[in-house]
């Protein structure tokens, strides 16, 4: 794990360099699990976190290229993860079909996140030599705003 240099001293950022790996999804999971829990988050908070990290790092293993990155952003507010890749080739969401085995990855993150997801080209924090695309999501520490009405409606 990789400490950032943080501008607000009221914010902890953390960077995890990810393997091509079939473990890494349940890596991932587990290591967002500990340091969400160590922060004392509502526990429904952790496991929509936990769930949607899943879902994204799944995502830049299945449509993205090596090398993968984990990176958590906490403040008094607010909880962002983004997973990093290095195709430059953005997500785009799948028709909806409910006998679809795959293409409900981005539709969970949308609805647990609130809407509050996205996709952008980044460095990488542990090689910042490297330029990919991140894929993230944040939510408010308190848990999901509840009355926010979703970025993209209808997802």
């Amino acid at each position: 794990m990789t400490r950032l240099r943080s501008t607000r001293r009221s914010r902890k950022q953390y960077a995890w360099p990810l393997p091509e790996d079939a473990r890494t999804a349940g890596h991932a999971r587990a290591l967002m699990r500990e340091r969400l829990t160590e922060l004392a988050l509502p526990p429904d908070l952790v496991d929509d976190a936990v769930l949607m990290v899943s879902e994204l790092v799944t995502n830049a293993l299945m449509y993205g290229d090596d090398p993968y990155e984990l990176l958590l952003h906490v403040d008094a507010k607010e909880i962002m993860c983004a997973v990093v890749d290095g195709s430059p080739l953005l997500p785009a969401q799948a028709p909806h079909d409910l006998a679809a085995e795959h293409g409900r990855g981005l539709r969970i993150v949308a609805r647990l996140s609130d809407g509050f997801y996205g996709c952008h080209p980044q460095r990488y924090a542990t090689r910042p030599d490297l330029v990919g695309k991140a894929t993230w999501f944040a939510i408010p520490r308190e848990g999901t705003a509840g009355n926010v009405v979703p970025l993209r409606a209808g997802l």
